[in-house]
Order: C-alpha cells, then sequence, then structure tokens
C-alpha cells in the first residue's frame, strides 16, 4: 500500500491519530489539494494548531524543492481539510500563505514539535520552507 494511503487510512480510522508507520500523534490535518487537471490529492501534512487555524509546512523532508502541493494552495483561496476529532471532521478551510516574522515564528512552532523540521534547514539549500495558516 502506499505510504501516504496508509496514513491516510490510519488517520481515517483512528479519530485523526496516526502512531504508525510514524508517531504522528493527533498532529496532522489532511488537506484536499486542488491539481492543475481540477482533480484533488489528499495530502497528511505536520500540523501545527494555533490561533483557531492549522498551519502547515512545505518542507518536504528537506528538499531543495517545494512539495507539488505547495503551488496548489497558492492557486486557490480554500480548500477542504480533514481534522482529527471522534469522528474526524471535515472543514472548509481559507488558504493564507505566512510571510516575515508571522511566518518565521511559526517555523520556530514546527521545530520545537519536532527536531526533524530543524534537520531539514541543514539539506534544503536554502529553501524558505513556505507556510500556510488553513483557518475554518
Amino acid at each position: 500500500m502506499d505510504f501516504n494511503q496508509q496514513i491516510i487510512d490510519t488517520f481515517r480510522a483512528n479519530a485523526g491519530e496516526v502512531n504508525e508507520p510514524i508517531a504522528f500523534g493527533k498532529s496532522l490535518v489532511l488537506v484536499h489539494v486542488p491539481k492543475k487537471d481540477d482533480t484533488i490529492r489528499i495530502a497528511p501534512l505536520a500540523a501545527v494548531q494555533a490561533d483557531g487555524a492549522w498551519h502547515i509546512v512545505g518542507s518536504a523532508g528537506g528538499s531543495p524543492k517545494h512539495p507539488a502541493w505547495v503551488y496548489g494552495l497558492r492557486r486557490t483561496e480554500q480548500v477542504d481539510i480533514e481534522v482529527p476529532g471522534d469522528p474526524v471532521e471535515t472543514h472548509r478551510a481559507n488558504v493564507e500563505e505566512l510571510t516575515g516574522a508571522e511566518r518565521d515564528a511559526m517555523w520556530e512552532r514546527f521545530k520545537s514539535m519536532s527536531s526533524a523540521f530543524a534537520g531539514y534547514e541543514k539539506t534544503a539549500e536554502g529553501r524558505v520552507f513556505p507556510i500556510f495558516r488553513l483557518a475554518a
């Protein structure tokens, strides 16, 4: 089974809690990202909940290139997101890309959530990771 599909299925079956194949706990959201061909890709993404919104980062595991879903979010104003809960709930969310000090502060939150994010800075060849606020 596809790795992302395994995470998606586990998320939906366990009230949004994912501990296998990687321990995310309840710090994931499923984002329904529009693609250029008008289809939807569901991306399971690490998220920080703050100020009544979910925040996601385009880290791509520290790749020097943005993940494809970043471009989909930049082309749209709203997406559907699935959030942890019993049952998992789907919400329509406004998309806003963070910039400047607000983006930098949220990046610090991601790094405090997992040391893996700090490690990504070493392999990203200077790429600044885009961060999006998803607010219902």
